[in-house]
């Protein structure tokens, strides 16, 4: 009898559909405002509802190239200009969809007595590395000024110390260039320093989502996955946004009302924004941009600007 009852469970269990294996995926992000709604989007269980298994990892933006080139992390969140300077630079990665748009969340800080861009000519100012957003955002804002590199004497800070230090009053530092969370911390502390310049001024740092051709080729299903669950978290930021702040917040030691105030100075980008933008708008910038890259020296030669975004997983 037991064995008759044992052969029938065996035969029940062997009819039983087979769970989908959920598909691993490694993202290289900073601690940036506007690549929130991805940790909100793990945390929240949105990535795993459309059949994946996430792994986020916290990557200066300066060698987020490199974990992918290593095959460390499949995907990446970073600024437009980024990608180009990646695949110039033989690092294959092909954006599929808008995070954000800065509106004041990327800036220029200095210490009291400079009240323009102008007057940096000859002076200090503190930067990530070259190929990095910071760095990208210095060489724009000077160009619009009819300034180069050349006319600063740049040293190399990630966007927090780079704040912290001209709080701190830094000697030798007149200038820096940061970011949301920090670029805040500059705004509470007014007699340290002020902003001069933010992407209000200069609208030209935008962030989006992209894999390696590999990936896309081997994974379009969780591709579109990690495109839908972008969008979820977004949604769910306008029906429970109290408890959305607080999940991303906390990833960045901030409280929910102190996160709220910092995503005011950006926009993320919903499925509709997302088709807009892609129909030309990033072409044209792309195309801005890489000539500026070229001529700063940050990169030596063009990669094919065609091949930069894939655009099926927005529609």
């Amino acid at each position: 009898m037991k064995k008759s009852l044992l052969a029938l469970a065996l035969a029940t269990f062997a009819t039983l559909p087979a769970l989908a294996q959920e598909t691993k995926v490694a993202i290289g992000i900073s601690g940036w405002t506007g690549f929130a709604p991805l940790t909100l989007a793990k945390e929240a269980g949105l990535f795993k509802k459309h059949g994946l298994d996430v792994t986020i990892k916290k990557i200066p933006q300066k060698d987020r190239h490199l974990a992918i080139a290593s095959g460390d992390i499949q995907c990446a969140a970073t600024t437009v200009e980024t990608w180009i300077v990646w695949n110039a630079n033989g690092v294959a990665t092909t954006q599929i969809f808008q995070l954000d748009k800065s509106f004041g969340a990327d800036g220029m800080v200095v210490k009291p007595g400079i009240n323009s861009i102008r007057e940096l000519k000859g002076k200090t100012v503190a930067a990530s590395a070259p190929g990095t957003a910071p760095y990208f955002t210095l060489a724009w804002m000077l160009a619009k000024n009819g300034m180069t590199l050349k006319d600063v004497n740049i040293v190399n800070l990630e966007p927090q110390a780079a704040a912290n230090a001209i709080i701190a009053g830094t000697a030798n530092l007149d200038a820096a260039m940061t970011y949301e969370p920090f670029l805040s911390a500059v705004r509470a502390n007014p007699a340290a320093g002020k902003i001069i310049a933010t992407t209000l001024d200069y609208p030209m740092v935008m962030d989006t989502f992209g894999c390696t051709p590999k990936f896309l080729a081997d994974n379009a299903a969780a591709a579109q996955g990690l495109a839908n669950a972008y969008f979820d978290a977004l949604a769910m930021i306008k029906a429970e946004p109290k408890k959305s702040f607080e999940i991303m917040g906390a990833d960045v030691k901030q409280t929910g009302e102190a996160f709220e105030k910092s995503q005011a100075f950006l926009r993320w980008q919903d499925k509709a924004a997302n088709q807009k933008f892609f129909a030309g708008e990033h072409a044209q910038f792309s195309k801005e941009a890489a000539d500026l890259l070229l001529a700063a020296g940050i990169i030596r030669q063009l990669p094919d600007l065609t091949k930069l975004a894939d655009t099926r997983f927005i529609k």
